[in-house]
């Protein structure tokens, strides 16, 4: 009897204990107004969202939509989330990291790291973008940011360099966007340019159909 009561109180702990990990792996919703946020690696958690901070998703994370209006965001190695946004800050997705939407910045770089994926657009405003060997179907967008496609990069949608917007103390469009397109990267979609660039090709690469403002072209 004694014997097996022990082998229940066993059991008993172990279920407890299963399911006390579970719940401490997954969490709802997170927001803040003041204050950075860190999803935990291997955690899964809802929306995630500050004002004033950055966000970090840890390795192998799981969680919904990202957003911070003043601050960066983080995504490591192999972490899925469901789309990432900010205003005023940085955005970079680790090897392997995936994104189920959309990538926006307004005023921050972009960087995608090997093996890295973005089901929607990768877009800002103002700050370069690198797509080191990662794979992005939306299509790039920017304004005034370089665009660099590191050898290894798949890009579906093209490419769209949108106009500045004049008022009426600018002077001009400012310093030409920079577009590098290294070997070995794949490119579909049209190069969509509605103000001038700078455009460095590396031999080999088949380009698309490249509408708007004809670019100053170069060879790497």
């Amino acid at each position: 009897m004694k014997f097996l009561t022990r082998c229940v109180l066993t059991l008993l702990y172990a279920y407890s204990a299963v399911a006390l990990g579970a719940a401490s792996a997954s969490v709802g919703n997170v927001s803040r107004v003041n204050g950075s946020v860190t999803i935990e690696a291997g955690q899964q958690a809802g929306d995630v969202s500050t004002v004033n901070g950055s966000i970090t998703i840890g390795a192998e994370a799981r969680v919904g939509h990202v957003e911070t209006v003043n601050g960066s965001v983080k995504v490591a190695e192999r972490a899925v989330v469901g789309a990432a946004e900010t205003v005023n800050g940085g955005i970079v997705l680790g090897q392997g990291a995936s994104v189920l939407g959309a990538v926006e910045a307004v005023n921050g770089s972009m960087t995608l790291r090997s093996g890295a994926h973005v089901a929607g657009e990768l877009a800002n405003v103002n700050g370069d973008i690198l797509v080191d060997g990662a794979a992005v179907d939306g299509g790039l967008s920017t304004t005034n940011g370089d665009i660099r496609l590191a050898t290894g990069a798949r890009v579906a949608g093209g490419i769209h360099v949108q106009p500045t917007r004049r008022s009426w103390f600018s002077f001009g469009d400012g310093d030409r966007p920079r577009i590098t397109i290294e070997q070995g990267v794949e490119l579909q979609g049209p190069l969509h340019f509605e103000r001038e660039v700078d455009l460095y090709v590396a031999p080999g690469v088949q380009l698309p159909d490249v509408q708007g403002v004809a670019p100053r072209r170069y060879t790497l």
